[in-house]
């Protein structure tokens, strides 16, 4: 009985305390935080209003992303939309000199002059080819080199052609390798190289070539070039490694990692060797230099230019977002703006070593077995490298 009359306690508790939850629930239903019963209003439009960034990047940017939004060109009408949003520049031909630029960037005159070159073409995307090989892709390659190059660096190419770049079957998977040209032009004094490079193209058939002028300012319009010409040429490339002619990649090892990717991490793919928390060098005596009239802001994480790996399927996406992305005159961190678009971060691997190893290992053939990538490289040393790592006899522990 003692027994029965504990479990009726327990369960009269239970109840009671069921009930007193049922009641704290009502009462606090249809209050807000305050416990008031009323509708919340807004103190404020949920439109913030638009005013123009004042640096000259920023304020295309928004440009842009207002244009790709929806549910404001949908809801205001040209009347109602700030005048600086409606550039009418962009109307016109954009690969003629935007002079309106030259009033718009308040210090433009005082600028560097690769500054002046890029701001007036800025809006420019499509330039003529001058060489191609469409159907170097006709066997579509397990992993494409994309080498950016200057005209007259004929030795790094042959360089790499006899060492990491060597095309064919390696490692029983279809290795495919382009090198990517501007116009290298007398306007910064090269000499005119037109005929050997036409020799080149026909003997080894795998520059690409576009009538551009070949600055590293431009190497953004190089970028955005190359990826039109993965989707009309080469859109069934598993993976693609793009970097400079100056680096040693190790093929073997960048073939050995692919390998081992499963389906998801195979297709998100782009690695290298990441920067984060970067911003603009304000420094004029620096390479890299951007003006505050030109940008503002931090860097979203980007992988350094020297060279990165990245999948079919992610090229295919970055060149959407790129036409959505003003173009930037520093291509790595252009690369990275395209990511964060697409709300993806490249990510980092040891392996990727754009700012060289420690001299006391560059002359250790066993330094470079592990590693994908390390820049700066002579012709002379990436021929050197290669040939160590395919001797037979190089045992590394």
């Amino acid at each position: 009985m003692a027994l029965q009359r504990r479990k009726l306690k327990l369960l009269a508790m239970v109840m009671m305390i069921n009930f007193f939850i049922f009641i704290l629930i009502s009462r606090n239903s249809g209050q807000d935080k305050s416990g008031l019963n009323k509708p919340y209003v807004p103190a404020k439009a949920f439109w913030a209003k638009l005013s123009p960034n004042s640096a000259y990047w920023n304020r295309q940017q928004q440009i842009l992303d207002v244009q790709d939004n929806p549910i404001f060109m949908t809801n205001f009408s040209s009347a109602d939309v700030p005048d600086w949003l409606n550039d009418t520049s962009s109307n016109s031909d954009p690969c003629q000199p935007n002079v309106r630029v030259t009033t718009q960037v308040k210090d433009y005159n005082s600028l560097p002059d690769r500054f002046k070159d890029f701001l007036l073409y800025m809006r420019c995307r499509s330039y003529p080819v001058v060489m191609d090989n469409p159907g170097i892709c006709k066997d579509p390659p397990f992993l494409l080199l994309a080498v950016k190059s200057l005209g007259p660096h004929f030795d790094r190419r042959q360089a790499i052609r006899q060492s990491w770049g060597r095309a064919g079957i390696i490692a029983n998977k279809t290795v495919v390798t382009v090198f990517l040209l501007g116009n290298a032009t007398a306007v910064d004094h090269h000499p005119d190289l037109s005929e050997m490079l036409s020799y080149e193209n026909s003997r080894h058939k795998d520059l690409i070539q576009w009538d551009f002028r070949d600055s590293f300012f431009n190497l953004t319009v190089k970028e955005v070039l190359f990826l039109d010409w993965i989707q009309a040429r080469c859109s069934r490339a598993r993976f693609i490694f793009k970097g400079d002619d100056d680096v040693f990649v190790n093929t073997y090892r960048i073939l050995e990692f692919l390998k081992g990717l499963s389906g998801p991490k195979a297709k998100d793919l782009f690695v290298g060797d990441v920067i984060t928390n970067a911003g603009p060098h304000r420094d004029k005596k620096v390479k890299y230099f951007i003006p505050e009239s030109m940008y503002t802001g931090a860097y979203p994480p980007y992988a350094g230019g020297g060279g990165y790996l990245y999948s079919g399927d992610i090229a295919a996406r970055l060149q959407n977002a790129s036409q959505h992305v003003a173009l930037y005159p520093i291509d790595d961190v252009y690369t990275g703006m395209c990511l964060r678009k697409l709300g993806l971060g490249p990510e980092k691997h040891k392996g990727f070593r754009t700012f060289n190893i420690e001299e006391k290992y560059r002359s250790n053939p066993c330094a470079y077995k592990s590693l994908m990538l390390v820049h700066p490289r002579t012709p002379q040393e990436m021929i050197q490298i290669w040939t160590w790592l395919n001797r037979e006899d190089l045992s590394c522990q």
